[in-house]
């Protein structure tokens, strides 16, 4: 594996799956009794360095056919039942596998396969080369990429509010984020996979898996993690060497859309504080996203000229 695959994603240093059934299912009652209690209060948290909190990484098990959903439903249920697991970690957990697990294996085989080739915001972006080595000076992109690149994998909020809400801000085409999150993911597969690119974390679908673009600033990650306190980028500002790129390219972005957006209720909110805005400040925010971009495109530019 290291002499053939030595430059993909993941490290056999690093690798503690399971392969076999058995470890599997030991896998799955570990889970269950030390991490399980703590999954719902904890299931959208973000910290510097900590991979996997409480979540269970039984996806790719899962998917590759080691453990069947119902066992996992199973063991959450009889957790609770018995006094060893709270409700909200037990429902948040069962949702993820009775429901939204077959709930995107629907969406894929109902709309396949013109699906993969939705582009509701009509983005056409490349992914900047950070996506593929790491190196930015986004702290909270940076700690997913490493979790991407170390283990092959990062948890549902890293996917969808770190990498998957950047990809969709800077405007990166929804077939090429999709390519990306197949090749990077170690239970990455296609049906599992198209409908939470394609449909949940880049809204390409027009409204089939969700009914709003999950688009939000550099705010929500603060929020959510300590990210910001470790990064030179402060995600209240939007302009200025210092602004935040997810912030910057939040109000770009609603500025982009503006027309395919307005209508949509649930984003009244985001659409009346953009048009608040003073035309001087839409331009800076412009400014600066294009400066971004520009010095993304170089280093991406650099990058392949030396391959």
């Amino acid at each position: 594996m290291e002499k053939r695959f030595g430059d993909h994603p993941g490290s056999l240093e690093t690798f503690d799956l399971p392969v076999t059934r058995k470890d599997a299912l030991a896998w799955l009652r570990e889970f269950i009794r030390r991490r399980l209690p703590g999954f719902g209060p904890h299931q959208d948290a973000m910290w510097d360095h900590q991979r996997f909190l409480y979540h269970s990484r039984l996806s790719c098990l899962l998917n590759l056919k080691l453990l069947h959903p119902r066992e996992c439903v199973d063991g959450a249920v009889d957790a609770y039942e018995c006094g060893k697991a709270p409700l909200n970690s037990v429902e948040g957990f069962v949702r993820q596998v009775l429901g939204w697990r077959e709930f995107v294996r629907g969406i894929y085989w109902q709309h396949m396969p013109g699906y993969l080739d939705r582009n509701h915001f009509g983005a056409e972006g490349e992914l900047p080369s950070f996506f593929w080595d790491g190196e930015t000076e986004m702290h909270c992109v940076r700690d997913a990429m490493e979790n991407v690149l170390q283990h092959g994998y990062a948890h549902h909020i890293q996917r969808l509010m770190v990498l998957g809400l950047f990809a969709q801000l800077y405007g990166v085409a929804p077939r090429r984020f999709h390519d990306w999150h197949m090749a990077m993911y170690l239970d990455a597969i296609d049906w599992v996979s198209a409908p939470n690119t394609i449909g949940m974390s880049q809204f390409a679908d027009g409204g089939i898996v969700g009914t709003k673009p999950y688009c939000a600033s550099g705010n929500y990650i603060n929020r959510m993690s300590n990210h910001c306190r470790n990064c030179r980028y402060k995600p209240g500002k939007a302009t200025g060497d210092d602004a935040c790129p997810f912030t910057t390219f939040y109000w770009e972005f609603l500025g982009r859309n503006h027309d395919k957006i307005k209508g949509n209720r649930r984003m009244v909110f985001q659409v009346k504080n953009y048009e608040r805005k003073s035309d001087g400040e839409l331009e800076a925010i412009s400014r600066r996203a294009e400066a971004l971009r520009k010095a993304w495109n170089w280093t991406r530019a650099r990058i392949q000229g030396s391959d």
